[in-house]
C-alpha cells in the first residue's frame, strides 16, 4: 500500500508500472522498438516488399560489384542486397546499435546508483527507496526514447544500410528500402532503374568499406568514445529529475518530455567526436564518389542523380541530426562539402588508386587536420607504407 504521506509514491509508482510493465529483460529496447516502428510507419501497416523490387536489385548487384572491385583495387566476394520495409529497417538498425547502447546503459545505471546512495547518505536516509528505483530506470527509458526516435526518423529517409556511415554487425545483409528509393526517384523525377543502380552501388561500397575488419574496429572505437561523451550530459538531467525534492517540479518536467529530449541532443564538440566525424565524413564521401563514378559509366542520368543525392544529404533531416548527436557525429551540410573536397583533393594528387588506400586499413582513416589537408594525409600513408 502506498504511503500517503510520501508525495513521490503516487507519481513515481505509476511511472514505474509503465516502465517495468513493458515486458522483456531490456525495457529500454522494448520502448525503443515500439517508438521506432510507430515513427517509421506513421502507425500505419506496411505491405510486403514487391517481388519486382527484389528482382531489380538482384540483377544490378553483380554488375555493381565488378565496378566497385575495380575502383577499390581488389576482387570482392558477393554482397547480398536485401530489400526491406521501413519498419524492418528501423528494427534492424536498433538491433545493430544495441551492444553499444547496453554499455552506456550499464555505465549510466552504475553512476545513478552511486549518486542516489550519496544523496541518501547526505539526506540521512530521507530519500524514498522508490525514488532510487525510478532513477535507475529513468536513464534507460530515456535512452530508449532517443534511439527509438532516431531509428524511426532515419527509416523514413534511408535508402539503404549506410544512411549513417557506421559499421553494421558481422554477417548482416546489406539493406535497401525500396519505398524510400522510389520516393527519392519520384521526388526528383529520376528514372527508377538508374536510382536503384546508384543506391545499390553506394550500399555495396559501404558493405565492402565499413565491413573491412580494421575499418570497422577503428570506427567502432571512435564511436564508443564519442558516444560516451555525447551522452555524458544525461547525468545532469537524470540527477535533476531524480534528485528533485519537489514532486510538483518533477511532474512539470515529465509533462514535457520533448523539452527533456531536446536538452539531451546537443552538437558534438569533443575531441573524440571530431575524430569520429573526420573518419566518417571521409568514408561517406568515398561511398558517394564510388556511387557517382559507377552511375556515370552505366546511366545517362548520372549528373541529375548526383545533384539530387547531394541535396538529399545536405537537407537537414530530423533522423540524421538526432542520431548524429547521440553518437557525437556531425552530419551537417558543411561536413558533406568537407568530405567532397577531401576526396577531390586526393583524386587530383593520386587518382583512384590513392583514394582506395582510405579503406585499405583502419589506421588510414584521416584525422581532423588531414581531412582538411589531403596532401598531408597522402604523405602519412606513403610514410607508413615505407615502414618495414
Amino acid at each position: 500500500m502506498s504511503d500517503m504521506s510520501n508525495p513521490f509514491d503516487g507519481l513515481l509508482g505509476d511511472l514505474l508500472k509503465i516502465i517495468g510493465g513493458q515486458g522483456g529483460s531490456t525495457p529500454w529496447l522494448d520502448s525503443a522498438k515500439a517508438l521506432a516502428v510507430n515513427v517509421a510507419t506513421g502507425d500505419e501497416p506496411e505491405g510486403n516488399v514487391d517481388p519486382l523490387d527484389r528482382m531489380a536489385f538482384e540483377q544490378v548487384g553483380p554488375i555493381v560489384t565488378l565496378h566497385v572491385a575495380e575502383l577499390v583495387g581488389s576482387p570482392l566476394a558477393p554482397v547480398t542486397v536485401e530489400p526491406i520495409t521501413r519498419a524492418a529497417w528501423a528494427l534492424a538498425q536498433l538491433q545493430a546499435w544495441t551492444p553499444m547502447v547496453e554499455q552506456v546503459v550499464a555505465a549510466q545505471s552504475a553512476a545513478t546508483g552511486q549518486s542516489m546512495a550519496q544523496f541518501s547518505e547526505e539526506g540521512e536516509g530521507l530519500i524514498p527507496p522508490i525514488l532510487g528505483q525510478f532513477a535507475a530506470m529513468l536513464g534507460p527509458m530515456m535512452l530508449g526514447l532517443q534511439f527509438g526516435s532516431a531509428a524511426g526518423h532515419l527509416a523514413e529517409r534511408a535508402l539503404g544500410s549506410y544512411a549513417l556511415p557506421l559499421p553494421w554487425p558481422e554477417h548482416t545483409p546489406t539493406y535497401v528500402v525500396p519505398r524510400n528509393v522510389a520516393s527519392f526517384a519520384n521526388d526528383w523525377s529520376l528514372p527508377l532503374d538508374d536510382v536503384r543502380l546508384f543506391v545499390a552501388t553506394r550500399e555495396i561500397a559501404g558493405a565492402v568499406s565499413l565491413g573491412t575488419p580494421s575499418i570497422a574496429r577503428r570506427v567502432t572505437e571512435l564511436l564508443q568514445s564519442a558516444m560516451t561523451e555525447a551522452l555524458a550530459n544525461q547525468a545532469s538531467v537524470i540527477e535533476r529529475l531524480s534528485g528533485s525534492g519537489d514532486p510538483e517540479a518533477l511532474q512539470a518536467m515529465l509533462s514535457d518530455p520533448e523539452s527533456i529530449l531536446a536538452e539531451l541532443v546537443i552538437p558534438a564538440t569533443s575531441t573524440s567526436s571530431a575524430s569520429l566525424t573526420a573518419a566518417t565524413t571521409a568514408l561517406a564521401a568515398f561511398l558517394d564518389h564510388l556511387a557517382t563514378t559507377v552511375t556515370s559509366r552505366l546511366t545517362l542520368s548520372h549528373s541529375l542523380i548526383t545533384e539530387a543525392w547531394r541535396r538529399h544529404r545536405t537537407t537537414d533531416a530530423k533522423g540524421e541530426q538526432s542520431a548524429g548527436s547521440l553518437f557525437g557525429l556531425d552530419l551537417s551540410a558543411g561536413e558533406v562539402d568537407r568530405g567532397a573536397k577531401f576526396v577531390a583533393g586526393v583524386l587530383d594528387r593520386a587518382g583512384n588508386e590513392g583514394l582506395a588506400k582510405l579503406v585499405a586499413d583502419g589506421n588510414n582513416l584521416p584525422t581532423p587536420a588531414e581531412l582538411d589537408a589531403p596532401g598531408l594525409w597522402l604523405e602519412r600513408i606513403a610514410l607508413a607504407e615505407l615502414e618495414p
